[in-house]
């Protein structure tokens, strides 16, 4: 089994298993973690996911390169099916995951590893973790959503030096570019993974949700657009348990502030 998935609580932790391959991605790892995506995401008692990698020296070294070639050399088409469809839909997945995925990079996140980081609406590295774009030195550009994601994330000048020099960054280097959220001790890491998947789920599951959808479908809209779609994103909200007892909360408070 190359993906292993166990329950902590309310929280899925999903780890790629493949540590004596660096945890590369090979096609039936990337089918085995859409699968378990779907597990979690039909299970209404799991809240959060954290994704990490076996072991401490990666957490993802990116795509299985014989994999790869062998796609490559089957031509364009075979390519583009099996290395950026199957790569597209993992990281779109990630990305539009109704329930907040961490990323827990215990090691080196390189190519399809970035990437998955990337996509995830929250990460914590470790402080031995590295991040690379080395795509390049194998001649194509990021095909897993890579070169659209990371301009976004870090602005395209300091993308496009990751993503056209290859060279790896450490962990210090991507909280300071925005990639990561936080760098812990390694020894640290899957606690704070797990304590900052509880600090979310602590909170109503429609309003997690609803966040989610409003800051990743409008994060790249027009302003007006965005605010469209928050507006959406809050009317899913207005008639659920959720606000009724977030209200309820606040008001037997006897204050009207947050403090």
């Amino acid at each position: 089994m190359t993906v292993r998935i166990e329950q902590d609580d309310q929280v899925a932790v999903i780890t790629i298993d493949r540590e004596r391959k660096l945890n590369a991605l090979d096609y039936p790892t990337i089918d085995a973690l859409l699968d378990r995506l779907d597990l979690v995401e039909s299970d209404d008692s799991l809240r959060a996911v954290i994704l990490t990698g076996a072991g401490q020296r990666a957490f993802s070294a990116g795509a299985d390169i014989p994999s790869l070639e062998a796609s490559i050399a089957g031509g364009t088409e075979r390519a583009l099916r099996e290395v950026v469809g199957r790569g597209h839909t993992l990281t779109r997945r990630i990305e539009n995951f109704s329930k907040p995925v961490i990323v827990a990079v215990n090691g080196l996140a390189y190519g399809g590893g970035c990437e998955l980081t990337e996509a995830a609406p929250l990460a914590i590295a470790a402080e031995h973790a590295t991040f690379a774009k080395p795509e390049i030195t194998l001649g194509f550009p990021p095909p897993f959503g890579g070169s659209q994601r990371l301009p976004r994330h870090i602005g395209r000048k300091r993308a496009l030096e990751l993503i056209l020099t290859g060279d790896p960054i450490p962990a210090t280097r991507a909280v300071e570019l925005g990639l990561v959220n936080t760098v812990v001790p390694a020894d640290e890491l899957m606690d704070a993974a797990r304590d900052l998947a509880h600090r979310i789920v602590r909170h109503a599951p429609t309003a997690v949700t609803a966040c989610l959808r409003a800051v990743t479908r409008g994060i790249d809209l027009p302003v007006d657009e965005g605010l469209a779609i928050e507006a959406a994103c809050f009317a899913t909200t207005v008639t659920t348990d959720g606000v009724r007892t977030g209200l309820r909360r606040f008001l037997t408070r006897g204050t009207d502030t947050f403090d």
